[in-house]
């Protein structure tokens, strides 16, 4: 083989290999692509949707690590969040934050109450929340603790969020859900 020969497939080798390694670094503390599964998030997000994940907004996670990278943005109700399920860390979900560390959670008559208002934005009060699970009982006040969010599913009839499992805890948290990018019909932001 030729040193022309080799010097290109060398260059092709080199090339490849810092591909991926920014590939790794850009899904690891910037942006990675998620598809939605189920329809707990309807009308938001949909079966089958493609998303991107803002991972670096709050802070991305260290790898291997608890630690995390200094966020842009705090996390605030009615954001749309990925996170690691607390009950099994192999499996992400996404669902909308309602609680944050100290609120009061009550959903009373199809209505999210915290600390004892209801939650007037049209992101909540548009839909219907159902009383159900351990954590979403009827006439229930739930107190978010310290470093945990409280998260429902859009779609509440058939969203497992946490009126069924509690809190999730603030380490777990991935980034924000920003856009569906497939389908072409669904692009928009999501909000």
């Amino acid at each position: 083989m030729s040193a022309g020969r080799k010097s290109v497939i060398r260059e092709w080798i080199e090339s490849i290999i810092v591909a991926l390694i920014l590939a790794m670094i850009i899904r690891t503390f910037v942006v990675q692509a998620f598809k939605i599964p189920t329809g707990s998030m309807r009308p938001t997000l949909q079966e089958g949707d493609l998303i991107l994940v803002n991972k670096f907004i709050y802070g991305a996670r260290v790898p291997f690590t608890d630690l995390r990278l200094p966020g842009l943005a705090q996390l605030k109700r009615g954001d749309v969040i990925v996170f690691i399920y607390p009950e099994d860390p192999k499996k992400d979900f996404i669902k909308r934050l309602i609680g944050l560390p100290g609120d009061t959670v009550e959903i009373k008559d199809g209505t999210v109450y915290i600390n004892d208002n209801p939650v007037l934005d049209p992101v909540f009060n548009q839909r219907y929340y159902y009383n159900r699970g351990q954590w979403g009982q009827e006439n229930q006040k739930i107190t978010v603790t310290q470093d945990s969010y409280f998260v429902l599913g859009d779609n509440s009839a058939s969203s497992q969020d946490s009126r069924y499992w509690g809190y999730v805890p603030e380490k777990n948290i991935l980034g924000r859900a920003i856009l569906i990018y497939w389908p072409p019909n669904r692009i928009r932001i999501i909000r």
